[in-house]
């Protein structure tokens, strides 16, 4: 290994930490996922920075919390003139590629949850709208992700370099209805491309998941083959291109996030019958706490959003599909991984790259009887894989607490370049070694800041929850209620210690330990300069 070495670097989008085969789960296969933990460290204590697709990829690019980069829930793209450790690597020599999607920028067209509001009747304003506390940045392109941006037509060409990506082969949205450039190769591929999409032009099949359809489109032209295919070809590219960089890639798959539409064979590899019921799934007789409370009792009156991006309470039978169709996703995605693995190996770049295999957050999927993800910090939807492997390493496993923040130190200390001010993260280098790690936290932060008023709380949820080693504690702003499990006793996060008196100590302590933790967390960017 060099110390320039490459990356390839493989996201999933809500895919949970312990849906592969190599973290124990009981039915799903995932040999080739598994074969790079067989070669490298796993992180089983490894947190999301938020739950939410585009604030925590903007954290992994960042290195930066939510709360500083600004990219506080989905909605508000990453500021073009953010630094990120992908255009620190190209700066540095490095060659940056980015295959499938990046979800850092908006890429739908739902109208804002929130309007401006129109000035009062005799104030003075600067515009005819109220201005921001902080003014973004009107001047890049902040389009590149909208569907009408890959609306047929001229194809789009991509302003590059992207974030610090040089060459794009982008996807947006998820499942079969995934647009950007791979919408475009699609329609080169098949004329019919939009009579196979959506929910509309599935094939028949019995299941009842709301978020379930069987896709007509075939495995070769669907997303996750598109990925396989532009990251092999970029490899190829890489080995007969006369310029010695090192590279770093990206091969993000859209899959398993919902609608759950694996397609073809992958849609009947698994059966819901194979499937476990969660053991958190029913609280019995024991109350559940407020939001889980409020999810159940909407579903039962009609009122719950089932097809929606919110999270909902399900049936045992509905949770079963969902499981089954989620491991046909992640199946298929092992497969392309495979391929690519293979084309690293047989192109003699194996040698000098490292692997990375994360996910952006995970998926409720039947945990505390809900489904999808919400403001709900339970650990199905907070903790999501974590894999490096270098060649020549070993197999081995660490508790080490982890989390999104950390990626781009770790990848720019690993690359031995310098980081930029105001980077928030830790290199995990020294767990991955299995070193001593002086710079080791004894908790790590979610944020989550939404923008909609459901799950029974009384405005949008503003939430912060601390993880230690045993404790996880969750804070709300404006209720009065909390959230305080031991984990080591009860993983299920079953029983809720906030208000047992036994355990007001314990509580406080924790408390004391996020406000530390927020001080920490406060922005040291941009350096203030002396001025003669």
């Amino acid at each position: 290994m060099t110390d320039r070495p490459n990356f390839l670097f493989i996201i999933t989008d809500q895919h949970r930490a312990d849906h592969l085969g190599c973290s124990g789960h009981p039915v799903l296969k995932t040999p080739n996922i598994d074969s790079i933990a067989a070669k490298g460290t796993s992180f089983d204590r490894f947190y999301v920075a938020t739950p939410v697709c585009q604030p925590n990829r903007s954290t992994l690019f960042t290195g930066r919390m939510p709360s500083l980069h600004g990219v506080r829930s989905n909605g508000i793209p990453l500021d073009m003139r953010a630094s990120t450790f992908t255009e620190v690597m190209r700066q540095s020599g490095y060659a940056t590629a980015l295959v499938g999607k990046s979800h850092i920028q908006n890429m739908t067209s739902l109208p804002a949850m929130h309007t401006r509001p129109d000035p009062k009747d005799g104030y003075t304003s600067l515009r005819e709208q109220i201005p921001e506390a902080f003014e973004a940045d009107e001047k890049g392109n902040y389009g590149q992700e909208h569907p009408d941006t890959w609306s047929p037509g001229e194809p789009y060409k991509i302003d590059l370099p992207f974030y610090g990506f040089e060459h794009v082969d982008l996807c947006t949205e998820h499942s079969d209805h995934v647009g950007g450039q791979y919408y475009v190769w699609f329609k080169q591929k098949r004329t019919d491309a939009d009579d196979l999409r959506d929910r509309k032009n599935q094939f028949d099949h019995d299941y009842i998941c709301p978020q379930a359809f069987r896709t007509s489109i075939p495995e070769e032209y669907y997303p996750t083959t598109y990925i396989r295919e532009k990251t092999i070809a970029y490899l190829d590219r890489h080995v007969s291109s006369t310029e010695d960089k090192p590279f770093f890639l990206m091969a993000s798959f859209p899959d398993p996030h919902h609608p759950f539409t694996p397609p073809g064979k992958y849609w009947d590899m698994y059966k819901p019958e194979d499937m476990e019921v969660p053991s958190s799934f029913d609280y019995g007789n024991v109350e559940p706490p407020p939001h889980v409370k409020w999810a159940r009792d909407a579903r039962e009156s009609g009122e719950a959003q089932i097809n929606s991006q919110n999270a909902f309470a399900v049936s045992e039978r509905e949770i079963l599909e969902a499981r089954a169709l989620t491991c046909g996703m992640i199946a298929m995605i092992d497969d392309a991984v495979g391929d690519i693995l293979k084309k690293l190996e047989d192109s003699g770049l194996a040698e000098n790259t490292i692997v990375v295999f994360t996910a952006d957050h995970g998926d409720f999927l039947g945990d505390h009887g809900l489904m999808l993800k919400g403001p709900a910090h339970f650990e199905g939807v907070t903790r999501v894989p974590f894999i490096w492997s270098e060649p020549g390493a070993k197999s081995r496993a660490t508790d080490t607490l982890a989390s999104t923040v950390d990626i781009a130190q770790t990848i720019l200390d690993r690359a031995k370049i310098e980081p930029y001010n105001g980077i928030q993260g830790r290199s995990l280098g020294n767990a991955i070694a299995g070193e001593n790690d002086p710079d080791a936290v004894d908790a790590v932060i979610v944020e989550d800041d939404q923008q909609r008023v459901y799950l029974g709380y009384s405005k949008p949820p503003r939430i912060r929850s601390l993880i230690t080693d045993r404790y996880r504690l969750t804070v709300s702003r404006g209720e009065d209620w909390g959230e305080l499990y031991d984990l080591r006793n009860d993983p299920d996060e079953m029983e809720n210690l906030f208000d047992d008196p036994a355990h007001a100590d314990i509580r406080a302590q924790l408390f004391e330990r996020l406000a530390k933790k927020q001080i920490e967390l406060v922005d040291t960017s941009p350096m203030p300069t002396m001025r003669a």
